[in-house]
């Protein structure tokens, strides 16, 4: 059986079409997968169907879709295709209009919401929809918008449209059907309410910044920075920016999120400046540098991706708040009143802070949340301004009530030539000219800065005083800042200052400023410690003198009486013969040979004992670290070799010995002074032993210790009692064999010992420090005396009379007044009271000494050089010294059998002449001698072929019986 191989085609194909209209038949009696249509009443002005839409996200380049079903219940599938073919996002939703007339909508998408923009990677904002297809009827018209898409549709009575959005990014926020007049009264009020809000940031801005060009404090610059990103803010919230630069929605993406970040960078400095944070501790600077530093760089993350940047700044921006609301509560409780005055501005700020993360989590999300955020920010910038500007005009009615009293003041400042003083508390700047950086040789502008940058030049043991004292005045609001401190200069030396200023207090009562003076007191320092340091310490060897050395042992001595430890032992070493080797080399190799035996002794002591010097060539050493009898024997036995060692001078050898007194701690109520006197009185009686041993004080040998002591009172018994002798040795002049004058000498009768020697009671006025009493006394006597000789015996060249300076006297700070006052009571002729001072004494200070000449010769005192040529002055210094008399030493005087004794004596007074000088030899001892220094042309001569020393009576017994002077040729 064949088969027809058509036939059999045509029987296959009539199976499948009957197999295909039954699939159709099947699938069209299944109900339809279509968009549900929302009904779209006449009565309502704005309908939100955000979440009756369908999102297609990532649906690729065509969307086909079942439209909603019509009238006839019929569904149809329409196809979309992307406008640049591209993979997109898409929204469906399809609108019905159930009443018999003709509706206009307006479909709005907001490009950029708060509300729900999340804290995280948050929505910043951007075009949502770029066209809508209808199913039917006409495509919706875009309408001209900058801050959402809104497209203009019609919908025809009883009609049923399906529209496919094609959307630009994956989220649609919002989107509503608006009647087409009330969205346009919308608009206008909303851009009404922008207007106001963005006027009164401006202004507020704006007012900040020329605040700042008048104050010039730091707050005001940061509050103003704070007032211009709130400007910004807004403008770009309120689409300002968008119109006026045209953006689309990547550029305004960076702009928010750009604003965001300068608006908590802001807040920062705000905080930082107006609290003064950086007042004394650099760390709070650093800090919140640092914290700038990284929410600047926001800017750039904003660059790369604007949505990270934005999440990161308005967390730091809630945690800025907490952290300043904590900053400020602190400082609020240590009643700092920047901090209190800020208080209820600072709740407003976190109390906006929660509204904007309710705002952002979708908490709330109302359409007046975004701009009354706006507004809210603009209040509390406006509170802030408020609360800077008290600041701004405190103290300005004082300073205007003052106006002339500063005049006369600054006046008075210019003409007293200190240099200014000038913190301004608000913007921590101290101004002191240019004066103290030259002082210092520090580069322009150091000192020009916060007070804390002072604490880096100040000398460590003066920065916490200085900065304490600021920080009291501040505090207190009251008081007077006088301190003396050290600034270190370029080289590391440091300068002293003495800072007087006072606090100068707003109408707010806060400090505003400290303003006074600082003076260069380096060499008032530098005096007064020498001074100190003079006081209680020798000047040729800086050991302790005989003060400090006392009190050194009293404190000793109440150490051991309280601890019972260490039992203080005094030892007192003289030179042997000391003052024969000081006449034959000279004051100067005496003085080198008292410093190496300080020197010596030095080093064989402990740190704790303590070695003074205490007159000429006597120490003392108060003895702690030895404290066995024998170990102190054997340490004095140690200083008497150390004394002994050979000592050399120039060219030769000097070998000395000495002796040691040596006094233990008996306890008990022993007095310091019975200490020291008796280690004195062993070592008197070592001294009668014959020296260069060493004595302990035993009760024995105290009577022979008290006649020094008993002398002493004696000898100040006739100062005071005007009982002390005062006589006259003659000066002649060899012209005519008259007498030209005397010098005044001392004497003492003692009532009981007899006539003592100058040589035994000088020393101990020199001592016991009576010397000054004795000079005074001395000089007194004799002018009184020379006073009344001019007045009985009228001369054409008046006598003269010299009297004797010791080194203490010369030293003694009221010579001066002495001398004048002396010379005022006595009228006596200029000139004709001559002080005589030895040319070692004159030569030991002679810087000091020149000044010291000068004054007494203006007074009208003569000087006279007494023992010139045994020093070893310098010519060069001599020539300075204004001296009318050279005293020759009877040395050059007395025939030695030298040759070249006439050739010395000639040429001393030669020099002396050229000098301008007259010329006076001591020791002329017959008339040989006198007839040779009239022949070398010396003027005057005074010895014992001429007279010895006599009372006052006797010496005017002399005047009436020897010739007197002639007149001058």
């Amino acid at each position: 059986m064949s088969i027809s191989i058509p036939g059999l085609f045509q029987s296959v194909f009539k199976k499948v079409v009957v197999a295909l209209f039954l699939i159709t038949s099947f699938l069209a009696a299944l109900p339809a997968q279509a968009v549900e249509p929302i009904p779209v009443p006449l009565d309502i002005e704005a309908l939100d169907i955000t979440h009756s839409i369908e999102l297609h996200r990532d649906a690729g380049t065509r969307l086909q879709v079942s439209t909603a079903p019509g009238a006839d219940g019929i569904v149809r599938r329409i196809e979309v295709p992307s406008r640049d073919g591209s993979n997109t996002n898409w929204a469906v939703f399809a609108l019905a209009n159930t009443s018999d007339e003709q509706i206009d909508r307006l479909i709005v998408a907001p490009n950029y919401k708060l509300a729900g923009s999340d804290l995280f990677w948050p929505d910043l904002g951007s075009s949502r929809i770029a066209s809508i297809t209808p199913s039917q009827g006409i495509a919706p018209e875009r309408q001209k918008s900058m801050e959402a898409d809104v497209f203009l549709v019609t919908l025809d009575p009883g009609s049923i449209v399906t529209f496919v959005a094609e959307l630009t990014t994956p989220n649609l926020p919002e989107i509503r059907l608006w009647e087409p007049d009330v969205y346009e009264e919308t608009i206008n009020a909303y851009t009404l309410y922008r207007g106001i809000i963005l006027g009164i940031s401006g202004l507020l801005a704006l007012f900040l910044t020329i605040l700042f060009v008048v104050k010039g404090t730091v707050m005001f610059p940061a509050t103003a920075a704070l007032a211009w990103s709130v400007l910004a803010y807004l403008c770009i919230d309120f689409g300002f920016w968008g119109m006026v630069f045209n953006q689309d929605g990547g550029g305004s993406q960076l702009a928010r999120a750009s604003a965001e970040v300068m608006l908590a960078a802001s807040l920062i400095i705000f905080l930082y400046a107006y609290l003064n944070l950086n007042r004394w501790n650099i760390h709070y600077s650093h800090l919140a540098l640092t914290t700038l530093i990284l929410i600047l760089g926001l800017l750039g993350v904003a660059v790369w991706d604007s949505s990270v940047a934005a999440g990161i700044a308005r967390l730091a921006l809630g945690v800025i708040g907490v952290l300043g609301f904590v900053t400020i509560a602190v400082l609020a409780y240590q009643h700092y009143d920047r901090a209190i005055l800020l208080i209820p501005t600072w709740c407003l700020l976190i109390a906006w802070l929660i509204g904007a993360g309710m705002t952002i989590t979708s908490v709330l999300s109302n359409d007046i949340v975004q701009p009354a955020l706006g507004g809210g920010l603009v209040l509390i910038v406006l509170l802030i301004g408020f609360t800077v500007m008290q600041h701004a005009f405190a103290g300005g009615a004082i300073a205007q009530g003052l106006i002339s009293d500063v005049e006369r003041k600054a006046l008075a400042l210019t003409g007293s030539g200190d240099i200014i003083w000038d913190w301004d508390v608000d913007r921590d700047r101290v101004f002191t000219g240019n004066e103290v950086e030259d002082l210092l040789n520090l580069k322009r502008g150091t000192l020009d800065g916060a007070a804390r940058e002072w604490l880096e030049v100040l000398h460590p043991q003066d920065r916490d005083r200085f900065r304490a004292t600021l920080d009291a005045v501040i505090d207190q609001r009251r008081g007077k800042i006088v301190q003396t401190f050290r600034l270190r200069s370029e080289d590391g030396h440091f300068r002293w200052f003495r800072l007087r200023a006072r606090p100068i207090i707003g109408s707010d009562g806060e400090v505003i400023r400290c303003v006074g003076t600082l003076l260069d007191v380096t060499e008032e320092r530098t005096a007064e410690e020498r001074l100190l340091h003079d006081a209680v310490h020798d000047n040729l060897t800086g050991l302790p003198n005989r003060e400090l050395f006392v009190d050194r042992l009293r404190t000793s001595v109440v150490r051991s009486r309280a601890e019972e430890t260490s039992k203080p032992t005094v030892l007192v070493l003289n030179l042997d013969r000391f003052k024969q080797v000081n006449d034959s080399i000279g004051l100067s190799a005496g003085d080198s040979i008292l410093l190496t035996v300080a020197r010596r002794l030095g080093r064989l002591i402990g740190q704790q004992d303590t070695l003074g010097r205490l007159s000429g060539d006597q120490y003392g050493l108060v003895l702690l670290s030895e404290q066995e009898p024998d170990r102190i024997v054997t340490l004095a036995d140690s200083l008497r070799k150390a004394v002994r060692a050979p000592i050399t001078f120039s060219d030769r050898e000097i070998f000395l010995t000495c002796s040691v007194g040596i006094a233990f701690f008996e306890g008990g109520k022993q007095a310091v002074e019975d200490m020291l006197t008796n280690a004195e009185i062993a070592l008197n009686h070592a001294k009668r032993l014959g020296g260069d041993r060493q004595e302990v004080y035993r009760p024995i040998l105290r009577p022979l210790g008290k006649n020094i002591v008993d002398l002493e009172a004696d000898l100040r018994e006739a100062i005071k009692k005007e009982t002390l002798g005062v006589f006259f040795q003659p000066i002649i002049r060899l012209e005519d064999q008259s007498v030209a004058g005397f010098e005044v000498l001392a004497r003492w009768n003692h009532p009981r010992r007899g006539r003592i020697a100058p040589s035994e009671f000088i020393p101990i006025a020199e001592q016991s420090g009576l010397i000054n009493e004795l000079g005074m006394y001395m000089l007194d006597k004799g002018a009184h005396q020379l006073a009344f000789w001019q007045r009985e015996f009228p001369m054409p060249r008046p006598l003269f009379a010299s009297v004797n300076l010791s080194s203490r006297q010369l030293l003694k700070q009221d010579l001066i007044n002495d001398v004048k006052a002396v010379l005022s009571r006595t009228s006596l002729e200029p000139g004709t009271l001559k002080l005589e001072l030895t040319e070692s004494l004159v030569m030991s200070n002679p810087e000091y000494s020149a000044k010291v000449l000068e004054r007494l010769r203006g007074l009208g005192a003569g000087l006279s050089l007494d023992d010139f040529g045994t020093g070893h002055s310098s010519l060069s210094y001599l020539q300075r010294f204004p001296f009318d008399t050279i005293k020759i030493d009877q040395s050059f005087v007395k025939p030695n059998g030298s040759a070249s004794r006439p050739v010395l004596l000639r040429t001393i007074v030669a020099m002396g002449h050229d000098l301008g000088m007259s010329v006076v030899a001591e020791g002329a001892e017959s008339e040989t001698d006198a007839l040779e220094l009239y022949q070398l042309g010396c003027e005057f001569a005074q010895g014992y072929f001429f007279g010895e020393a006599v009372a006052a009576a006797d010496a005017t017994k002399i005047l009436r019986k020897m010739p007197t002077a002639t007149e001058p040729a």
